[in-house]
């Protein structure tokens, strides 16, 4: 059956694959990508927990205030070789020639809230901001990634109506000019709850950049190229993640962290007249003249030749209207199980890929440059679903992924302190799990579901999975209690996950399922073999 994305595809391929006119708008596209990534995590630093412990007015201003001077534990509770963060011993007023704190006996054994502090660095976060600091304002910290996330739940599902109706390239610009200004807007907060205002805004109106950025990179090409340009601008998210770490590396305050961040998305108004819109969002609406127009633009700047009979070509031809609904799926026990499997997996992946994310500032060493090296991996781990997801299947990669997550996180907790480049190999090696664990659970829900219900069934997954990237900025608060404990529940969520992973059919390289009927029998007989679906590494915009 003809179909426009057929016609289409034939027509991108006889005007190049990836020829100037793609390279440069997927360059630009890319560019965007990356300004979205940094002010996704961008909360990280602005709202980072920084080292610090109670000012003592009677020793520091005798003694050039110092973070570690040889009096301090005289003078401060220790746990865990480190100073108390918020209390102090009580100044024994009955001592005879205090001697600015240097004998224990200048100190009783009571303690007491302090209310100044004194910092190991120089960095500035919001917790100086609006005054947050010690263990019991904590959550206030870790809430500020859950309301992203949150913004990011909502503003997902806001701007898929709206890149339906009004075009993926409105979406992609205001969103992130939007972003750009709720986010510039949040150096001036009063108070902290404006803080969180502006930070939900500003998650909400960039959430859809990243998927509709995605979906114009994408289908400026021919299908030979679609896997190779997906997986480039997954990297490319990994690169504003980079770019966001770096940033607050050299700055170390979070102001200017905003600054660099935020500022140049407000540039990004020129692209309405420089970047195209969707030539297939122009078809489905009928728009033909408009999509002519971006193909007549690709050939001249292509050096190809195109002509009005090539053109006129292109139709839309209407689907049949579904008849299968979303309550078809509660009637069959095998595919409720499944949907609650992939559920489950999708909060796993979100959990782990993010948690390990925002917690490598915590490691050990130099926190910037664990983050930076832990968005690194992603980027082999992008490339190396493309090869492993054909080789030993969807079902094998997938629980493969999960189990080298838990066993890196098990092998991580017993490595002894001291031992810090060990420690961030088996970090990193969990995160490279984590990412491909996100790539191929995008591919194998895709597989496991009928057509008509195929989207439903994604959207449902994906909002589901939110729920991971919710809870896991509150993982520091778990180390309160217990500090290993956050580690264990990255270890039994992707243990668990791996065993579920296990009871999937295994869909590598089966016809993708039409009906009830033949999702059901994935895995019971035989079906014709299909071309693998397109390899889907947009994970950010779940």
């Amino acid at each position: 059956m003809t179909s426009v994305d057929n016609s289409l595809d034939n027509l991108l391929i006889q005007l190049g694959d990836f020829g100037k006119y793609q390279s440069l708008m997927f360059g630009l596209v890319c560019i965007g990508v990356i300004l979205h990534s940094g002010v996704h995590v961008a909360f990280v630093f602005t709202a980072m927990d920084l080292e610090y412990r109670c000012a003592i007015p009677e020793c520091d201003a005798a003694n050039n205030t110092q973070y570690d001077p040889p009096w301090l534990p005289n003078a401060v509770p220790f746990a865990n070789d480190a100073p108390s963060k918020c209390m102090k011993f009580v100044i024994n007023n009955a001592t005879e020639n205090f001697e600015n704190c240097n004998k224990a006996s200048d100190f009783t054994t009571q303690t007491q809230r302090c209310h100044s502090f004194v910092y190991k660095t120089q960095e500035k976060s919001i917790l100086q901001e609006y005054d947050l600091q010690c263990g019991d304002n904590l959550w206030k910290l870790t809430l500020v990634g859950t309301i992203n996330n949150v913004g990011q739940f909502v503003g997902l599902f806001i701007s898929g109506i709206i890149s339906d109706k009004y075009g993926r390239k409105a979406v992609f610009i205001l969103g992130l000019i939007f972003c750009g200004i709720c986010g510039l807007l949040r150096t001036f907060a009063p108070t902290y709850l404006w803080f969180l205002i502006l930070e939900f805004l500003d998650a909400a109106f960039g959430a859809g950049s990243y998927v509709c950025g995605f979906i114009m990179g994408v289908e400026l090409v021919g299908p030979k190229k679609r896997v190779l340009l997906g997986t480039l601008i997954s990297s490319c998210y990994a690169l504003g993640e980079i770019f966001a770490a770096g940033s607050a590396w050299v700055f170390k305050a979070w102001r200017p962290v905003i600054y660099i961040l935020y500022g140049p998305p407000m540039l990004l108004f020129f692209y309405f007249w420089v970047v195209p819109e969707s030539v297939r969002w122009y078809l489905s609406k009928g728009r033909f003249e408009e999509a002519k127009q971006v193909l007549r633009r690709m050939a001249q700047v292509n050096g190809k030749t195109i002509t009005e009979n090539m053109l006129d070509k292109l139709v839309v031809v209407n689907q049949s209207e579904c008849k299968d609904s979303i309550t078809e799926v509660f009637k069959s026990r095998i595919l409720v199980m499944r949907l609650i499997n992939c559920i489950f997996c999708w909060i796993t992946c979100a959990f782990l890929f993010y948690g390990l994310t925002l917690n490598s500032v915590a490691l050990a060493g130099n926190g910037y440059l664990q983050f930076i090296l832990t968005s690194l991996v992603e980027i082999p781990a992008y490339f190396a679903c493309i090869h492993v997801v054909d080789r030993i299947g969807r079902k094998w990669s997938l629980s493969g992924s999960f189990f080298i997550t838990g066993i890196s996180c098990i092998v991580f907790m017993c490595i002894p302190k001291g031992y810090d480049n060990m420690s961030l190999a088996m970090w990193m090696l969990g995160k490279f799990g984590s990412t491909v664990s996100f790539t191929v659970v995008y591919i194998i829900t895709s597989e496991l579901f009928p057509t008509p219900l195929r989207h439903s069934m994604m959207g449902s997954c994906s909002t589901f999975g939110r729920v991971g990237s919710m809870v896991a900025p509150q993982t520091p608060l778990l180390a309160q209690i217990w500090d290993p404990l956050p580690i264990l529940l990255f270890t039994g969520m992707a243990t668990i996950a791996g065993l579920l992973t296990l009871l999937f059919p295994e869909t590598l390289n089966i016809k993708l399922p039409d009906t009830i009927d033949e999702a059901v029998n994935i895995g019971k007989k035989k079906t014709v073999s299909c071309p693998s679906v397109l390899l889907s590494v947009a994970k950010h915009g779940h």
